[in-house]
């Protein structure tokens, strides 16, 4: 099995476009530090977010917020739910982490984490033909995510010329 630990930006997304059960068919469990499950059951978070953390799938597990986070992680610039993320993930040594937060990815790649976030997810939940990518990422369009737009014409470009 492997280990994967979330941030809360692609938890966010992936309920507020439908396609959160896309996780368990990838990644079979997703581990959370409180924190971040604190920012999803936040009352500033999308009512739809609040009501699918309220209802804790089977398949994510909550853990503690490690006691240690490194220098590193300790004096960059991110939320508590993006320090506690990569502490979780290094302290279990998790395979990859799903995260979108630029300062967060940096700081994982700087702790030698493997990182995806709402992109990558929706691209591989594509490949295994659990979703339509044009569709998903129309979705995510219509929500207040910040990306790129070369870069989901590249993934769906790619999705293109997989289906030729």
């Amino acid at each position: 099995m492997r280990l994967v630990v979330a941030d809360t930006g692609p938890l966010n997304y992936l309920v507020l476009i439908d396609a959160i059960d896309v996780l368990p068919k990838l990644f079979e469990r997703i581990f959370v530090p409180a924190a971040v499950h604190d920012e999803l059951a936040h009352a500033d978070a999308p009512a739809a977010l609040r009501t699918w953390i309220a209802g804790l799938p089977a398949w994510l597990e909550v853990r503690p917020n490690p006691d240690r986070v490194s220098n590193d992680i300790a004096g960059a610039a991110l939320d508590d739910g993006e320090r506690a993320a990569i502490a979780l993930a290094i302290a279990i040594g998790a395979d990859l982490i799903l995260m979108d937060d630029r300062a967060g990815v940096a700081v994982a790649y700087r702790q030698g984490l493997t990182v995806t976030g709402t992109l990558g997810v929706l691209d591989l939940a594509a490949e295994r033909g659990l979703i339509d990518l044009a569709a998903a990422f129309a979705r995510l369009k219509a929500t207040n995510f910040r990306y790129r737009p070369e870069i989901m014409d590249a993934l769906l470009g790619q999705r293109r010329e997989t289906k030729e």
